[in-house]
């Protein structure tokens, strides 16, 4: 008796999923990729994303230029600090190294 109970609800069930599918909704457009998706013109003529990967490009130059002279600095405080104790500015300094290479490795991953 239970078992039929079962089937019973699982039959209508399907039934209800089966017509509220069948109605007729609006199929959302195929994803596209980046590559399909139309560039957009400058007024200079230029495409947009070519612009914006050159001024990413310069950015990153400019942070690891960035990037190696706090690590020049780093490596010169950790020399100057005792061999026991770690100063608060250098922990300041790798916090600071961290950020810098987060921010250069998200734009990178964009």
């Amino acid at each position: 008796m239970n078992s039929l109970r079962r089937y019973t609800l699982a039959a209508a069930l399907a039934a209800l999923s089966a017509q509220a599918f069948s109605q007729d909704q609006p199929v959302p457009p195929p994803l596209r990729f980046p590559e399909e998706i139309p560039d957009k013109r400058l007024p200079n003529g230029k495409s947009q994303r070519d612009e914006i990967l050159k001024a990413e490009h310069e950015e990153n130059l400019k942070d690891a230029d960035h990037l190696i002279e706090m690590a020049r600095q780093l490596k010169e405080q950790i020399e100057r600090d005792d061999t026991f104790v770690l100063s608060l500015s250098t922990l300041k300094k790798t916090d600071d190294i961290e950020k810098l290479v987060k921010k250069i490795r998200a734009r990178l991953h964009h």
